[in-house]
């Protein structure tokens, strides 16, 4: 699957703990890219790159300038976008219809400030998870575990430094080799 994640107009003042979330589950839940538009914001980008650096796996975070160029070049290289929006056709309607795109390249698209109306013609499919306001984060979660028939969450991420140990109470990490999985 060659899945990435565009959030748009991320603003710094507003956004930094959302943006971080939407790209830490944009990697946990399988995508391979983190591209954003609004703010050009390096802590954003290095505290990403930082997860990766530990958490394993193949990651990258971008920043666009211009979303709507972004997009069209998208599906000019038969990549399809997939633009997450309360306003959208219900998830369960499309889900077998997207999966069977899984193997194309998959933008999904999630709003920050108010979504401009081209955005949404722009997209190939207009999904809602819910028809009621709600986080993007939870959103993107809901869309990508259901995407993958709940795989992607169970992915175990390559190169890691640092591991979970499941423990039914408490927390546990181990360090591990840069080289095992």
């Amino acid at each position: 699957m060659a899945l990435s994640v565009l959030r748009l107009s991320h603003r710094i003042s507003r956004d930094k703990r959302i943006t971080t979330h939407l790209a830490l589950t944009a990697r946990a839940f399988g995508a391979s890219k983190f591209f954003y538009t609004g703010d050009s914001d390096s802590n954003l980008e290095n505290s990403s790159e930082y997860v990766t650096k530990e958490w394993g796996g193949n990651f990258t975070i971008s920043f666009v300038d211009n979303p709507t160029n972004f997009i069209k070049e998208w599906k000019r290289k038969e990549g399809i976008v997939v633009h997450l929006t309360m306003y959208g056709i219900e998830l369960s309607e499309q889900l077998k219809l997207l999966r069977s795109r899984i193997n194309d390249y998959i933008l999904v698209v999630v709003g920050g400030s108010k979504v401009p109306g081209h955005i949404f013609q722009l997209a190939d499919y207009n999904i809602a998870i819910g028809h009621q306001p709600h986080s993007e984060v939870a959103a993107l979660a809901v869309f990508l575990d259901n995407l993958s028939d709940c795989e992607a969450r169970k992915h175990k991420h390559s190169n890691a430094k640092t591991k979970i140990v499941p423990t039914e109470k408490g927390k546990k990490t181990k360090n591990v080799q840069e080289s095992s999985d």
